[in-house]
């Protein structure tokens, strides 16, 4: 079973918040009583949520028993679920559903978004956000290492892992619930370290299930180490030393 480490996923939090803060000042609901975070990690996105909704009863959810307990022990007052988004019906219908970089490690995404949708109290909004399908060269250099003929039957599974669609799958999965739609896309240049961090950034999440896929501590040194050689050619040295990193996202906001 896979497990998620919330220490390693938050040595990059203020890159990974930034989207969640941007997300959520674009959701045009001003006052809602009850509001949840699908796919709240470790409880960074849960906390911008409790920053512009202040007075609403804010509750994180997420399938990781690993996250849900550094939420707790970071944040215990707050109301923490261990349960998938997927399979997620609330008692009465909520006014924001929210998700910041969760819902790719989901599949069938006409269903989820549907489902979550209508999860909506009249006047709600689905507010949700992804990486982009457009894949980033790491992305691409994950693939390439992944077809080597030492694993890629037991990576194949991996290359399916995430869900990600163009942004004219969302609007037709909802145009026909939705009051208005507002899509759209960013992306964050992050200024890293070195090539080697952003293999640090992927080992904790678009990595992780080729990683899994994999045998031996060997064959993943390998895996990296080959993918390592990759990115610092995509990812170049500026003159500073620092490299810039590319991430495009992909946002959605629909009403009800």
């Amino acid at each position: 079973m896979t497990t998620w480490d919330a220490g390693h996923y938050l040595q990059f939090g203020g890159e990974r918040t930034r989207p969640a803060a941007d997300l959520a000042a674009r959701v045009g609901v001003n006052h809602p009583e009850t509001v949840i975070d699908l796919g709240c990690g470790p409880g960074n996105s849960t906390q911008v949520l409790r920053r512009r909704w202040p007075d609403a009863h804010i509750t994180g959810l997420d399938s990781s028993p690993e996250m849900i307990a550094a939420a707790r022990a970071r944040y215990p007052e707050q109301a923490w679920v261990l349960a998938r988004a997927e399979e997620w019906s609330p008692p009465a219908p909520v006014d924001v559903v929210f998700s910041n970089a969760a819902l790719q490690w989901i599949g069938d995404h006409s269903r989820l978004v549907s489902h979550l949708f209508a999860q909506l109290a009249g006047g709600g909004a689905l507010a949700f956000q992804i990486p982009s399908r457009s894949y980033s060269a790491v992305r691409a250099h994950i693939h390439e290492v992944a077809d080597d003929a030492a694993w890629c039957e037991r990576t194949q599974a991996a290359k399916g892992a995430l869900t990600m669609e163009e942004p004219s799958y969302y609007y037709e999965a909802l145009s026909d619930q939705a009051r208005w739609l507002d899509i759209w896309e960013t992306e964050y240049i992050h200024v890293m370290d070195s090539p080697s961090s952003i293999l640090d950034w992927m080992s904790s999440t678009g990595l992780r299930p080729f990683l899994n896929a994999l045998d031996t501590d060997g064959e993943r040194q390998r895996f990296v180490d080959l993918l390592r050689a990759r990115v610092a050619e995509s990812y170049p040295r500026q003159r500073n030393g620092k490299v810039l990193f590319p991430f495009r996202r992909l946002f959605v906001v629909a009403y009800r």
